[in-house]
C-alpha cells in the first residue's frame, strides 16, 4: 500500500495556494468600485482553484475526484485567462505581478493535467 500525501504536500494544491497569496496581494490594493466591478469575481476564481483540489482530493471514487479536479482547472483558467488578462489590460496590476502570476499558473496548469491524468491511470490499474 503505498504513502498517504498530505494535501499541503502537493505540488498542484501549493501552487494554488501561492497563486491565490499573489490573488489576494493584488485584490488588497483595489479600491472598493474595482474590488466590487472585477475584484469580487477574481479573487473567488483564484480561491476556487485551491478549493477544488482540496475537495477532490478528498473524495473517495476516483471519478468524484476528477470532476473536482476538473473544476479546479476551469477556475484556473478563469482567472488565469480571463481576469488576470482584463487587470492588465485596464492598469490595475504591475507588468511584474502578471508576469509573476501567469508563470505560476502556466506551471499549474501543465501540473494540474498531469494530476488528472495520473488519476486516471491510477484508476484504470485499480479496475
Amino acid at each position: 500500500m503505498g504513502k498517504y500525501i498530505l494535501i499541503n504536500d502537493l505540488e498542484v494544491y501549493k501552487l494554488a495556494r501561492r497563486l491565490s497569496k499573489i490573488g489576494w496581494e493584488v485584490y488588497n490594493k483595489f479600491d472598493w468600485e474595482t474590488k466590487k466591478i472585477i475584484g469580487f469575481q477574481f479573487i473567488e476564481s483564484v480561491d476556487s482553484v485551491g478549493a477544488n483540489i482540496a475537495e477532490g482530493y478528498n473524495r473517495f471514487h476516483y471519478l468524484d475526484k476528477i470532476k473536482f479536479f476538473y473544476n479546479s482547472r476551469a477556475s484556473l483558467s478563469e482567472t488565469a485567462d480571463h481576469w488576470i488578462e482584463l487587470l492588465k489590460e485596464r492598469g490595475k496590476i504591475s507588468e511584474d505581478t502578471y508576469k509573476e502570476f501567469k508563470s505560476i499558473a502556466n506551471n499549474l496548469f501543465l501540473k494540474l493535467n498531469n494530476f488528472i491524468n495520473s488519476m486516471y491511470r491510477i484508476k484504470n490499474l485499480s479496475s
